[in-house]
């Protein structure tokens, strides 16, 4: 597998050799020189499958000059992107490409940001340098993972050099998408959390009937917030994903942009006098204290 990716790597960087002026060729849907923000599982499984030209920032580095264009992938905690986006050259910001869990799009307003390259990232590598696993689920052969914006084309072709896969979409299809994604890792940290810190796969087989109700309740919310309407069978494609990573552990955590979310929903009803659409969740939060 390694022999493999390396002569794509080789080609790939071979074919997007710069101009006589050094100027990298851009096209769309082509994986190009990128910077990529952290040098974690994430960062350097895009570096290993990457292209001659990568440039990696590490904690406290200085932005690079080089590459001067293309994209720029935060690989890199949620907590970290304030100052990341500080440290970009304000010409640069637009390239940047986000791939954190939770719901981003109003701090990427915030900073000026809303037509940022976004990615739901459905790959786990379960420890730095390992093989990783695909978002490939017994229903879903197409992979889960998914990117819109200006370099999605360019995620896209930077996952299939090391054999992963990526679909591009657009407006609701990606808003749709992004709720599930969403879904999936509120519910099913939260039962997790609610029975000891299970792992995911003791979540779908375990406590199934309780994980249902939970992934019901969030995603009628969710649709009524974002303005959508998801494809029946939520629950099956969630719990497929489920299986695919069961090893994975269950924790509540980065709360501001994960749970956070569904718990404003619930304020924002109770303000207004209103019925909490999220009665399950919040009764969950609640226990955990």
């Amino acid at each position: 597998m390694l022999l493999i990716l390396a002569s794509i790597v080789s080609w790939h960087g071979g074919a997007r050799v710069a101009s006589r002026r050094g100027e990298v060729r851009m096209a769309a849907g082509t994986d190009v020189p990128s910077i990529i923000y952290g040098g974690g599982r994430i960062g350097s499984l895009l570096k290993e499958i990457g292209c001659e030209g990568d440039a990696v920032v590490k904690r406290g580095e200085p932005f690079p000059a080089e590459p001067a264009q293309g994209p720029i992938y935060v690989a890199t905690r949620n907590d970290a992107l304030a100052g990341i986006i500080a440290d970009t050259p304000a010409h640069r910001r637009e390239d940047l490409v986000f791939m954190q869990n939770g719901m981003l799009d109003a701090f990427l307003a915030s900073q000026g940001l809303a037509d940022a390259t976004q990615v739901l990232l459905y790959l786990a590598v379960t420890k730095l340098g390992a093989e990783p696993i695909d978002g490939i689920t017994d229903l879903c052969s197409d992979g889960l993972t998914s990117a819109k914006g200006k370099w999605a084309g360019a995620f896209r072709a930077r996952l299939a050099n090391g054999g992963l896969t990526c679909q591009v979409k657009e407006g609701a299809e990606y808003d749709k998408a992004m709720l599930e994604k969403h879904i999936w890792i509120c519910s099913f940290m939260l039962v997790g959390a609610l029975h000891g810190g299970l792992t995911v796969g003791q979540v779908e087989s375990e406590h199934s009937a309780e994980l249902r109700a939970l992934v019901a309740e969030l995603a009628a919310a969710g649709e009524v917030a974002l303005g959508v309407s998801l494809e029946a069978g939520v629950y099956d494609r969630l719990a497929a994903y489920g299986r695919s990573v069961h090893f994975f552990p269950t924790a509540v955590k980065e709360f501001e942009w994960r749970n956070g979310w569904f718990y404003e929903l619930s304020q924002r009803a109770a303000a207004e006098g209103k019925p909490d659409p999220l009665p399950l969740h919040t009764a969950g939060l609640e226990k955990l204290g």
